[in-house]
């Protein structure tokens, strides 16, 4: 118990417990150095989807201390998003003992589609065994957690003297 309040600190001294910005690939590799267990996304400004998951990742680093919650945008990065082969954005870099263990790159692994849930992501990344993590590992989340959205279809009404039918009724 005393050795993980220790632990704790430390994690705290190196930025744990914050989702911060890397401004360049010297600080990216400083970070993976310091702490064993780092979560990078690789990201643009101007795509919404990098925002979408920011949101993600400051929820879950408050809740994961024990892992460090970065990123750095790809285009001040362009050793590393060579080196790295990410073509992709957002990619999430998932990196254990200074070696990069996986990757979650765009939305795929995370249900395919843009409103999924922090459990979700926590579940994805806790697969790769960068952050502890207390559920079943074999099966994801519900897809959706909260009150569902449904998306309904415009219907046209025809009218009397609309028949598309092919029949015609005047003679």
């Amino acid at each position: 118990m005393k050795k993980r309040q220790e632990k704790k600190q430390e994690w705290l001294v190196n930025g744990h417990g914050t989702y911060s910005e890397l401004y360049d690939e010297k600080e990216f590799f400083e970070t993976t150095k310091k702490s064993d267990h780092v979560v990078c996304q690789f990201y643009r400004d101007q795509f919404e989807r990098c925002r979408l998951v920011d949101k993600h990742l400051e929820i879950l680093a408050k809740k994961h201390f024990e892992t460090k919650f970065c990123k750095i945008n790809a285009e001040k990065a362009p050793f590393l998003t060579d080196r790295l082969k990410i073509r992709v954005l957002p990619t999430i870099c998932l990196v254990k003992n200074g070696k990069t263990k996986d990757f979650i790159v765009g939305f795929t692994d995370l249900g395919n589609s843009d409103d999924f849930s922090t459990e979700m992501m926590e579940w994805r990344i806790a697969r790769s065994d960068v952050i502890e993590y207390q559920g079943d590992l074999m099966t994801p989340p519900s897809a959706k957690s909260g009150p569902k959205t449904e998306v309904y279809r415009k219907k046209t009404i025809r009218g009397k003297n609309d028949d598309s039918s092919g029949d015609d009724d005047s003679d």
